[in-house]
């Protein structure tokens, strides 16, 4: 049996529902925090087959956690604030595979 290569090796999914409540992810500009990342990881040649792919959701069922973001094939959830953020997921997980810690969510 051959182990295959995944597609991508990462793919980081943002939750960008929209509700009437306070608590969800669109609230907290999640659509500008996803294109912020899809440009972030094109601009670095890491975006595309073989390398990651940064995809939106609808709800991720986390509101009050929010804003949120999964990566895959790990599972490793994260929230985050402002770019700072987002470009330590990009460098240290998405590119070099090492779980951001501190902006890490239980995956309870």
């Amino acid at each position: 049996m051959s182990i295959e290569k995944p597609f991508y090796t990462r793919h980081i999914f943002f939750c960008e529902n929209k509700t009437d409540s306070g608590d969800c992810c669109a609230n907290f500009d999640s659509t500008k925090a996803r294109e912020y990342v899809k440009d972030k990881v094109k601009t670095q040649g890491q975006h595309g087959p073989g390398m990651v792919r940064v995809n939106k959701s609808g709800c991720l069922g986390r509101c009050a956690e929010g804003p949120v973001a999964v990566v895959y094939p790990e599972g490793t959830w994260y929230t985050y604030v402002d770019h700072d953020d987002l470009d330590e997921i990009v460098a240290e997980h998405l590119v070099g595979g090492r779980v951001v810690k501190r902006l890490q969510l239980e995956n309870t």
